[in-house]
């Protein structure tokens, strides 16, 4: 039988409903321990001579449904679910390096990985630098003996800046670094870097796998098994599990993910449209943009340009607040992926943590404002970004 379609893959694959009593949907099992037996069969568990449940820490049916159909998703062989994206992140550091060890990471990242990158170099010697990676000379240069991991997002958050996935791949498979990747801004209907060579994909799920804004949750994907054994003892020894009706709704949001992101990113399209012809706005970054500098990139990797707009406006700071303050349908919060558009102010408030110094070297600046275009009628969301434009004092320079 041929490869199913990823359309499908979203909603049938990792569950069987012959298993669990012919139920349509995956059953939620809210439950916090399994019974045994026997206790010969508790010692068995235990030892790893049987493959049944024993806590919801180290396994949940429900939970595994979703790891199972994420591992397919992303054409992995394991997946590990957490319960929140930062849970995965910091799991995901803690099983590939040791103290002393050294990262590189893409020119920009979200201001929690940003900080718990310099807790790690501040209480445990694990060094980072940040590089453009837009060569593969700048990788090269700054690679150093212990370097064990390349950590990238792309698109970058905030900056929509892309970075290509293949080409940071044949650095790192000559230099025997592992290659991990942040898909959050695309999730794995828009973006598959495992297919394109990378070692361990995540996700926060609580964005666009979710999808409907009631859940915290992260997602790790690697292309091996082995990668994914490492990080069990960390997962169930820190403790960052996912709930099983995180899962549960995690399952659910991922039925819809393809018609979603077929909305999300058409109703971008007409707003990068908007906003791309607005005097006030003074530059607009998205990747489904054909003038922008990384569009090359974006039609390698990425299926569409998705649905996260950041663009920056000619004003101060405070005119560029402003502009939020005025809007009335669009929600001033800082997640994205949701049902609804949501829209922030990253210098303040995602990537506050990071020095401002650092936050000008990844392109991060006052007037910066970052969207992400809801499900809405397009014409609503233009409507309001008009209205809170034309109500701002940035009209009358």
């Amino acid at each position: 039988m041929k490869k199913k379609q990823i359309e499908t893959m979203l909603i049938h694959e990792g569950y069987e409903s012959s298993e669990y009593q012919g139920s349509l949907t995956p059953p939620l099992f809210q439950t916090s321990t399994f019974t045994f037996p026997t206790a010969q069969h508790g010692e068995q568990s235990f030892s790893g001579e049987s493959n049944g449940y024993i806590y919801s820490r180290l396994g949940n049916p429900t939970v595994h449904i979703l790891e199972e159909r994420m591992a397919t998703l992303e054409e992995g062989e394991a997946a590990l679910a957490f319960g929140s994206g930062m849970a995965a992140v910091s799991t995901t550091l803690f099983s590939l390096i040791r103290a002393g060890d050294h990262i590189v990471c893409s020119k920009g990242i979200y201001g929690c990985t940003f900080g718990l990158l310099e807790m790690l170099e501040n209480r445990f010697g694990v060094q980072h630098d940040f590089c453009n990676m837009s060569t593969e000379e700048e990788l090269y240069e700054v690679i150093q003996e212990n370097t064990k991991v390349i950590f990238i997002e792309t698109p970058i958050n905030p900056t929509m800046k892309l970075i290509d996935i293949e080409k940071v791949v044949a650095v790192a498979k000559k230099k025997n670094i592992i290659v991990v990747v942040d898909n959050t801004f695309c999730s794995p209907y828009l973006q598959n870097p495992l297919s394109l060579g990378c070692d361990i994909v995540l996700h926060s799920a609580t964005k666009y796998i979710g999808g409907h804004g009631d859940v915290i949750a992260g997602i790790v994907v690697c292309k091996t098994k082995e990668l994914a054994d490492a990080m069990l003892p960390v997962r169930k020894d820190t403790g960052g599990i996912m709930s099983p009706f995180d899962a549960w709704l995690l399952l659910r949001g991922l039925k819809t993910l393809a018609v979603r992101m077929e909305r999300h990113c058409d109703n971008a399209e007409k707003v990068f449209a908007f906003l791309h012809s607005h005097p006030i706005v003074k530059e607009v970054y998205y990747p489904g943009d054909s003038n922008h500098p990384d569009y090359y990139i974006s039609k390698k990797q990425m299926r569409k340009g998705g649905g996260v707009i950041a663009f920056t406006v000619h004003g101060s700071k405070e005119e560029t607040q402003e502009i939020l303050n005025h809007l009335k349908m669009i929600k001033i919060a800082v997640s994205l992926g949701d049902t609804e558009t949501l829209i922030q102010h990253p210098a303040t408030m995602t990537h506050s943590v990071v020095p401002k110094k650092l936050q000008q070297k990844m392109g991060i600046t006052d007037n910066m404002i970052r969207m992400s275009v809801g499900l809405e009628a397009w014409e609503d969301i233009v409507d309001d970004l008009q209205q809170a434009f034309a109500n701002t004092t940035i009209q009358k320079i």
